[in-house]
């Protein structure tokens, strides 16, 4: 298997990159014979001891190993005591079990996060890997092995154009690439013409539009953008948008409080200078705490749609209903 140890540890602030080697990760895995069957996906936010019990400790099904992943153990284990035992059950996964863990931690946290510092010691038993936003300055090259990865070819000016666009969005860029790269149907290179007829420069600008509305109740504008928004977007990709925005807006305004200014912003986020302008202008609309009650109800809206509670339309509805009606 892709996983040579009994549990990796995927931590960063690149959700693209985390969710693609996941993905990776269960497909070496789904070669198995009955892979669903040995496959569990859990989710910190909303985890009971026993349904990690089970999930770990069940033994597999006409396969040598069974696959747990669990996304935002943070959230689940929130006290020192918790943490404790619960690195404790994970030193003690049967061997016929792979754990994969994984969380968004930003760069600034990294060295401290409990995980990372006990992934560190354990290290014979849990491998780390940790994917990072890159640098704004380093996105031209980010692009150009993106679509080599994606079986395409482009020019270095129009990687540098559509870098322009996207900053450090490594997910939007990958979107971005995809699309153009059907445009020109992988039969050539994509050049600076193609960037600018295909790749949606205002979608960015529409949610930090659509953000805007909701910060000053605006609802009938937030409406409009949203039904604008979901006739060009993917809701799926609408929604990483929104929450992305906010969590982003959460580190601005922390930046902020502490006496930062644009610049800090810039550098701290790896965000392109037109985008961290942006932020640091819509930061100052909320305060720290309306902005983390905020990214905590997306995160409840969010866990409403992964559980088939809500759809996605709705959850978008909803949003605009509470935060700007």
């Amino acid at each position: 298997m892709i996983i040579k140890q009994k549990i990796v540890f995927l931590f960063g602030n690149d959700e693209y990159a985390i969710t693609r080697q996941l993905k990776e990760i269960e497909s070496e895995f789904a070669s198995q014979s009955a892979a669903e069957m040995n496959l569990a996906r859990l989710d910190g936010r909303a985890l009971s001891d026993d349904q990690l019990n089970n999930a770990v400790n069940a033994i597999p099904f006409l396969a040598e190993y069974r696959l747990v992943s669990l996304s935002n153990p943070s959230a689940s284990y929130t006290t020192p005591e918790a943490r404790r035992k619960f690195c404790e059950f994970l030193e003690n996964v049967p061997i016929t079990t792979r754990v994969v863990l994984y969380e968004m931690v930003e760069p600034k946290r990294a060295d401290k996060h409990w995980l990372v510092t006990w992934s560190q010691k354990k290290s014979d038993l849990v491998g780390t890997q940790s994917f990072m936003l890159p640098a704004v300055k380093s996105m031209t090259g980010w692009i150009i092995n993106e679509v080599r990865n994606q079986k395409g070819h482009i020019e270095q000016s129009a990687a540098g154009k559509l870098a322009e666009m996207v900053g450090a969005d490594t997910r939007q860029a990958a979107q971005e690439i995809s699309k153009l790269l059907a445009y020109v149907n992988w039969e050539r290179p994509i050049n600076g013409s193609d960037v600018a007829a295909v790749s949606i420069v205002s979608a960015e600008q529409s949610v930090f539009d659509f953000v805007d509305s909701l910060a000053v109740g605006d609802s009938k504008t937030a409406q409009a953008l949203l039904r604008r928004l979901l006739e060009t977007e993917d809701p799926f990709s609408l929604w990483g948008m929104v929450i992305r925005q906010f969590r982003l807006l959460i580190l601005t305004r922390e930046i902020l409080d502490n006496g930062g200014k644009l610049n800090e912003v810039q550098r701290q986020l790896n965000l392109h200078p037109f985008v961290a302008g942006k932020m640091t202008a819509q930061a100052k609309r909320y305060t720290l705490g309306s902005l983390e009650s905020i990214y905590h109800r997306l995160l409840e809206i969010d866990e409403a749609v992964k559980t088939g509670q809500l759809t996605l339309d709705l959850a978008l509805e909803m949003l605009v209903v509470e935060f700007a009606g």
